[in-house]
């Protein structure tokens, strides 16, 4: 492989992300596919939120410079707003990626009910009426060569699948060897 490639993973809260890259990941490992996954929200998690100082893309320059280092050129990376960020993340990773991208996307009530699982009272609120912002926002503002990929109804080893075929990690007949 000569460079790098950067799958960048997005949706507002309670669509997925988590739950699909963690399935993208197991199916990847299954067909040997070398690869990295990172959780862009674990990047700059703290109080006060140090956003301003653009931690995430500091943390992920580091971090994925020691993936590289071991023999890495592939990263998944998820975060609400990564498919916004996705030329900002590429230049952090320092080694001009391939990129690529999916926006996930759900109903409200698919959302809500997810977020119902994981949050409660004021939290909750919270989180359902940040996922509706966020869900218009990227809807207006993804690229429109971004593909858009309904999580409703749907388990997150297919949604895997569907992306891993969409950046041509894998293929339908022939799942390993020739993504490596």
């Amino acid at each position: 492989m000569d460079g790098s490639e950067l799958l960048v993973i997005g949706g507002r809260s309670g669509v997925g992300k988590s739950s699909v890259a963690n399935a993208l990941h197991a199916l990847l490992r299954d067909a040997d596919v070398r690869h990295a996954v990172i959780e862009g929200d674990a990047l700059d998690l703290a109080w006060p939120p140090p956003w301003e100082h653009r931690l995430s893309m500091r943390n992920l320059a580091a971090v994925w410079a020691n993936y590289r280092e071991l023999g890495y050129h592939r990263l998944v990376y998820t975060n609400t707003v990564s498919v916004l960020e996705a030329d900002e993340l590429a230049a952090a990773m320092g080694d001009g990626p391939r990129i690529s991208g999916v926006l996930l996307t759900a109903a409200d009530e698919v959302v809500d009910a997810r977020l119902a699982g994981r949050e409660s009272g004021d939290e909750l609120a919270a989180h359902v009426e940040r996922s509706a912002r966020a869900a218009r926002r990227l809807h207006a503002d993804a690229p429109a060569w971004m593909p858009r990929v309904a999580t409703d109804g749907r388990t997150p080893t297919e949604i895997a699948r569907t992306i891993a075929e969409l950046v041509g990690w894998v293929s339908a007949d022939h799942p390993g060897p020739a993504a490596r």
